[in-house]
């Protein structure tokens, strides 16, 4: 699975990576992302646009918005055929920008749960495949709400966890965008594990573990 990512990469890099219309979104470095906090994600409309939606897909027929806890993430191996996913995955997906993401491994003995934080080597931003759906409260509000597809890891998130995130490739991105696709077949083929070889991983403090932590301590090497 997939539940804390940092991204703290600066919006200009961000539109010159991802080549998006910030329109009127502001965002602020966040090292320690949480589920049920709003995250950055490009969708296309018509262009590729930024925005903030809220972690935790929400579909749109939901009775309550408390659902969202429970969706996280998407398995991609079924993310096609699930009641919850099946119609973001053929009409809203997006791209989840992120810069990093942690996994707890245990420690010699199990005695306890290290955190490990998972980048690339070139330390570029990346993104996650993720869903989207808007979903409208009793009271008329919409919330936004994405989750993050997850599938087998590689040689290196293995030795830490048996799911990773989708990176997708930067060729990939565009594909996964397009809203003309609607070959499942193909989209689903875009769901590989990344390139164990461009990535890396280190431990990092404790201070992560909790959510209400969010600055670089998160992020920093420990030995």
């Amino acid at each position: 699975m997939c539940g804390r990512f940092a991204q703290f990469s600066e919006l200009d890099v961000l539109i010159e990576r991802f080549g998006f219309d910030p329109g009127l979104v502001i965002i602020e470095p966040r090292y320690n992302i949480a589920p049920g906090q709003l995250a950055p994600v490009v969708v296309h409309d018509g262009r590729r646009c930024l925005q903030m939606m809220k972690w935790g897909l929400v579909p749109y027929w939901a009775k309550d918005a408390g659902v969202g806890y429970k969706m996280i993430n998407a398995r991609a191996e079924t993310v096609a055929q699930k009641p919850s996913f099946k119609k973001s995955f053929a009409e809203r997906r997006c791209l989840v920008v992120a810069d990093g993401f942690y996994e707890w491994t245990s420690s010699v003995g199990g005695g306890e749960k290290i955190p490990m934080h998972i980048a690339l080597k070139s330390r570029e931003p990346f993104a996650f495949a993720g869903l989207w759906d808007a979903w409208r409260s009793p009271e008329g509000e919409m919330l936004s709400t994405f989750t993050i597809i997850t599938t087998t890891p590689n040689e290196l998130i293995q030795q830490i966890h048996n799911r990773m995130p989708v990176i997708l490739r930067k060729e990939d991105e565009g594909k996964w965008l397009d809203p003309g696709e609607k070959n499942p077949v193909k989209l689903q083929l875009l769901l590989m594990p990344y390139e164990a070889d461009e990535m890396e991983t280190f431990r990092v403090s404790r201070a992560v573990n909790s959510a209400k932590n969010d600055s670089p301590l998160c992020i920093k090497e420990e030995p």
